[in-house]
């Protein structure tokens, strides 16, 4: 669909009688497109989930020796080995972010949505066709997950592309409901699958998990058909602005599937590393030092890799990395936004480790190997509700920033942040050294909700906060930059639980997470919320 040929939603008159019912279009057609972008992109902690769960009842079910010499990997290796699914997933997300931060401005909107949402189909085909085979290789899922990453990518161009469209009265409140909804993506999706995995729509062959029959194919193929009614939806009626010069379409797509695969290219340089050993390496170093990698590469291959007029359009909006308020921006932001996103993609394991297995015994002494919980509670009937605590929140976060202020929100929410994590540790110490676990499962469900809840109001006031810091020509790029850096909370976080669940101390992944919001909530307040800051905003 056309735009107008002129854009300028600062003018009330041209918002009035022509912008308003353009954005706002725009915006409805988005949230879902976004939605079902992060469903397959997080979908990788409820899947590897369920295959642990077969894996309990039936040992040759998803039985893997990835990097174990051919000998099946067991116990809390195998756990540890589960969670790489998530984190590149998370990994490759996160690194195509930094190229989809600058692609609105020179793909167009519609050509970026349209063409996401049409190769997210890949990675949701190939998940189902994999998983109707418990003896398809890991490698093979370590490349869907990749692939899924697509998806996460798609929140920077989506965030970007919302941001042009609207005023700067009303942006807290229009990207906390593209973020907010979009983000509910996760909500839907842990709450979709439990519920599609019992029913034979595709066919295939069912398996045992408890006392039910599950067809645990059916968590990728029920995106396929889904994904595509929303892709022609997005071609036929959302936009791109004429301040975007993307050409025609045959070359504005072009240029996304060049940029597409400039951040694949560092995403694969990043998931080889995270693979291949390190010998005596520390792991959580590792990590680190992978996601370093992971940046310097995609943007050295979009500095020297791109047509001229491409370039020149990306080196004019490199200018953002000049301004050392979009370094504390993107800081603070990992803490909102990464802790979300890093939280979905690892809480259904999470609970399913800390609570479905017991490991002292009678004596309080730890066992050589932990046992399942017979107890243990139905994890994919509470695993929804801290992502959908999260999203469906973040809309007020935003208002509530339009009102008050966004520093001066972001503050209170950090301190309840500390505390909530402290808690959930505390929790997680106790559960981790009893006989009986499942006692304290709803306080532990409780106070992550609280933490989700945290997470998803300062996603909202921390966005606002770049809105209002920033001028409406870097405010875009840094929109995306800031959500491209914090998505590695979605390979960072199952990677920092996997590496202390291999340990046997999950709980001081929480600890260290509380002293990270601690540092956030020092620099917020110099920076933005204290009396006569820098800025006030």
């Amino acid at each position: 669909m056309k735009a107008p040929e002129r854009w300028d939603p600062e003018d009330e008159q041209f918002w009035e009688e022509t912008g308003k019912s353009v954005a706002y279009r725009n915006l409805w057609i988005s949230i879902p497109n976004l939605l079902l972008a992060f469903a397959v992109w997080i979908y990788w902690g409820v899947i590897v989930g369920l295959m642990q769960g077969l894996h309990d009842v039936d040992g040759s079910l998803f039985a893997f020796s990835f990097g174990n010499g051919g000998e099946a990997i067991t116990g809390a290796a195998y756990k540890a080995l589960l969670y790489t699914l998530p984190a590149v997933a998370g990994l490759a997300g996160a690194t195509t972010r930094i190229p989809n931060s600058f692609m609105i401005a020179i793909c167009g909107g519609r050509n970026v949505k349209g063409m996401t949402t049409l190769l997210l189909i890949l990675p949701a085909l190939g998940t189902g066709l994999a998983l109707r085979n418990p003896d398809t290789p890991f490698l093979v899922f370590i490349m869907l997950a990749a692939l899924s990453g697509i998806g996460g990518g798609a929140f920077a161009s989506s965030m970007s592309n919302i941001s042009f469209f609207f005023p700067k009265r009303v942006q807290g409140l229009s990207l906390g409901l593209n973020a907010g909804l979009g983000n509910l993506g996760v909500a839907v999706m842990q709450l979709t699958i439990p519920f599609i995995i019992t029913v034979g729509i595709f066919g295939g062959d069912p398996r045992s998990l408890g006392d039910k029959e599950i067809y645990i194919h059916n968590a990728g193929l029920i995106w396929v058909p889904v994904l595509a009614f929303f892709c022609v939806l997005a071609w036929m009626f959302m936009n791109n602005l004429p301040q975007h010069k993307c050409g025609p379409t045959s070359v504005a797509v072009g240029k996304y599937l060049w940029l597409e695969l400039l951040g694949y290219m560092g995403a694969t340089i990043a998931i080889a590393l995270l693979i291949v050993p390190w010998g005596g390496f520390p792991e959580l170093i590792k990590i680190f030092v992978i996601l370093i990698i992971a940046i310097c590469c995609t943007l050295f291959f979009m500095r020297f890799l791109t047509p001229k007029e491409t370039k020149d359009n990306l080196v004019g909006q490199f200018a953002i990395f000049g301004n050392k308020h979009n370094w504390i921006m993107t800081y603070l932001y990992v803490m909102t936004f990464g802790s979300f996103i890093g939280f979905s993609n690892a809480f259904p394991k999470l609970l399913k480790d800390v609570f479905g297995y017991i490991r002292v015994d009678e004596n309080g002494l730890e066992l050589a190997e932990a046992i399942v919980n017979p107890n243990a509670p139905d994890i994919l009937k509470f695993a929804f509700l801290g992502a959908a605590m999260g999203a469906a929140i973040r809309p007020l976060g935003g208002l509530l920033s339009d009102k008050l202020g966004g520093a001066r929100v972001t503050h209170w929410d950090t301190i309840v942040m500390i505390g909530a994590a402290v808690a959930c540790g505390y929790v997680v110490a106790l559960a981790n050294v009893s006989l009986t676990p499942e006692k304290y499962f709803l306080p532990f469900l409780g106070l992550f909700i609280l933490l989700f809840a945290t997470t998803g109001i300062g996603n909202g006031s921390t966005f606002r906060m770049i809105a209002v810091i920033f001028d409406s020509k870097q405010a875009g790029p840094v929109l995306g930059w800031t959500s491209a850096v914090a998505a590695y909370g979605a390979f960072l976080i199952p990677k920092i639980f996997a590496t202390q669940i291999e340990a046997g101390t999950p709980q001081y992944a929480l600890y260290g997470f509380a002293v990270y919001y601690l540092t956030c909530l020092a620099l917020n307040w110099w920076y933005y919320a204290r009396k006569n800051a820098e800025i006030s905003c």
